[in-house]
């Protein structure tokens, strides 16, 4: 596996692999109506992130097979149509990063790549003055964030366009 930054080219790759993502591994906590609203929304590309060089990409098997990054920027979750875009610049002496989109294929699940995404993205933003991360994270993604040391400290429901919610949680780190 090789992890690299993400390029603009590698744009129409994402986009397949997240909705790959939500279809194949969100289906056991949304409902596919919760699913058909979220993608592109809730659930998308936030390309601000790939402009700001903190998206990354992880490479397996000849494809891309993962995607995840950090933000510098108050936005805390969703793509660049989702709710609550907030493009401002955070103060690493005040503010948490936001870690950001993780988005992996079915087929190379379960494999530790969730896991190099976090590592990778949280010492980058070390490396940038934070020391301290949050996130909205999807339900799928609960486990793989408390096992590496982040907290629930509330639970929200995000209205959809298709008049459906979906739960999301916010975690602290």
């Amino acid at each position: 596996m090789r992890i690299r930054p993400a390029q603009p080219e590698d744009l129409p790759q994402l986009h397949a692999l997240i909705e790959a993502s939500v279809r194949g591994l969100q289906v056991n906590d949304y409902t596919p109506a919760q699913i058909e609203g979220a993608l592109g929304t809730v659930l998308g590309l936030d390309t601000q992130l790939v402009a700001d060089g903190t998206y990354f990409v992880v490479e397996a098997e000849g494809r891309i097979a993962a995607c995840g990054g950090w933000s510098k920027r108050r936005t805390l979750f969703g793509s660049d149509h989702g709710p609550g875009r907030e493009p401002t610049l955070l103060d690493p002496a005040q503010d948490a990063a936001k870690i950001r989109a993780f988005f992996v294929h079915p087929a190379f699940a379960r494999r530790g790549i969730g896991t190099l995404l976090l590592k990778t993205c949280e010492q980058a933003a070390r490396n940038a003055g934070f020391s301290r991360f949050e996130m909205g994270a999807t339900l799928t993604g609960v486990p793989l964030y408390q096992a590496h040391g982040y907290r629930e400290v509330e639970r929200v429901e995000v209205p959809l366009k298709n008049g459906e919610s979906l739960g999301v949680v916010k975690m602290v780190k």
